[in-house]
């Protein structure tokens, strides 16, 4: 689950985090009160999407009155920003963070995520800040600096304060530094989340460390203790076949393909996902039932699946463990009745009652193509996603 920047402000601060002074705006006059309640000049219009990128598309301005803030404003609100991560669809500005003006003496990079091949978080930090860490990592790895976190015993001290001496940051600052690397990842331990980023960590001319930019993802497996983060959440910034997808505990995110994934597991979807490309299709999406589906939840994931225009054929790819194949089988032909589907769909069943769910297919009178293993599946469903499309 992904924030909004001024949210994850209002977050971090509770745990000792230095942000900026900022006031939330949806409207012009809004802002134009913003920033004359912040009494500083400039003030800094932040267009507030879930990507990154703002200030390269013009998301990110400097107003030198409030009168400023407000035609700033009026331009920004209801426009598309079009980023590097939002797609050429772009996202619609529905909110503006208005904040002070710093004084900028240096940027720098902090970051803490789960590294998954160990187990473990890792903080990071690098000089290069107010670039992408990505682009950093590709063409300077040299300049991110880790620490590896025993979960253990948390992060250290000793370990914050190697982060800053590697920083460069003047001797007198390393205490400041190391508190408030210590409140960030007291922050992202007890959020529980996936990933806090402040890009850039600001050094001031009058010797502030700050964060001027602030991302936090939160861990979906943890929001069972956190219901307050339901307010969070901003469904405009969702694709509206995730948003339904999450009613019914589905895993489903859009991507650019033509071919929909239906599977029961993240391994087997990444697999599918996989196979497909090798067989020259590209997927259109990421659905996982999970390993325990009900026959309701496979119609939901089912209409889910049709309702994306782009789709031009269906890849089916159940191993039956927990879930068995002949209930899926009957969730599929009751989705597949009740949508009136027309576009080819490829069926792959392995496991638990899987002749069962076979019977169930051919008897339905509707054309399922059942596959004989996963290389057959894809191949056959690349074929028919083809034909369909010309």
């Amino acid at each position: 689950m992904n924030v909004h920047e001024y949210q994850a402000k209002e977050l971090l601060k509770k745990y000792g985090v230095a942000v900026p002074r900022g006031i939330v705006a949806r409207t012009p006059d809004e802002a134009y009160q913003a920033a004359k309640g912040l009494a500083t000049a400039p003030v800094v219009v932040k267009a507030q999407i879930h990507a990154g990128g703002r200030g390269k598309a013009g998301g990110v301005k400097l107003a030198q009155t409030p009168e400023e803030a407000r035609e700033i404003a009026a331009r920004m609100l209801g426009s598309k920003l079009v980023t590097h991560q939002t797609g050429p669809e772009g996202r619609e500005v529905r909110t503006l963070l208005i904040e002070e003006g710093l004084p900028i003496e240096q940027e720098f990079y902090l970051g803490i995520v789960l590294d998954r091949a160990i187990g473990r978080p890792v903080f990071m930090a690098s000089a290069a800040g107010g670039m992408e860490i990505e682009e950093v990592a590709a063409h300077s790895p040299e300049k991110i600096l880790k620490e590896t976190i025993d979960p253990a015993i948390g992060f250290r001290p000793f370990q914050a304060r190697k982060l800053a001496f590697g920083l460069g940051l003047p001797t007198e600052l390393i205490n400041q530094a190391v508190k408030f690397m210590l409140a960030l990842y007291n922050a992202y331990e007890q959020l529980d989340a996936s990933l806090v980023e402040i890009n850039p960590f600001l050094l001031t001319k009058d010797k502030r460390l700050i964060a001027l930019d602030a991302k936090v993802n939160f861990d979906d497996n943890a929001l069972f203790r956190h219901p307050d983060y339901a307010e969070l959440r901003d469904l405009n910034e969702e694709e509206p076949l995730e948003i339904e997808a999450s009613k019914y505990d589905l895993n489903y995110i859009k991507l650019d393909g033509d071919i929909a994934c239906m599977v029961n597991g993240a391994g087997l979807a990444m697999a599918t996902m996989d196979i497909i490309k090798l067989a020259g299709g590209e997927p259109a999406n990421f659905l996982d039932v999970g390993g325990g589906a009900s026959q309701e939840r496979v119609e939901a994931a089912f209409r889910i699946l049709l309702a994306d225009e782009n789709v031009r054929a269906v890849l089916i790819n159940i191993f039956g463990g927990i879930v068995r194949c002949d209930m899926v089988a009957r969730g599929v032909v009751e989705a597949a009745r009740k949508t009136g589907v027309k576009v080819p769909v490829v069926v792959r069943l392995q496991g638990t009652n899987v002749e069962e769910g076979q019977r169930v297919l051919r008897e339905s009178g509707l054309n399922f193509t059942v596959a004989d293993g996963m290389k057959d599946a894809a191949e056959k469903v690349v074929a028919l996603a083809r034909r369909s499309s010309s």
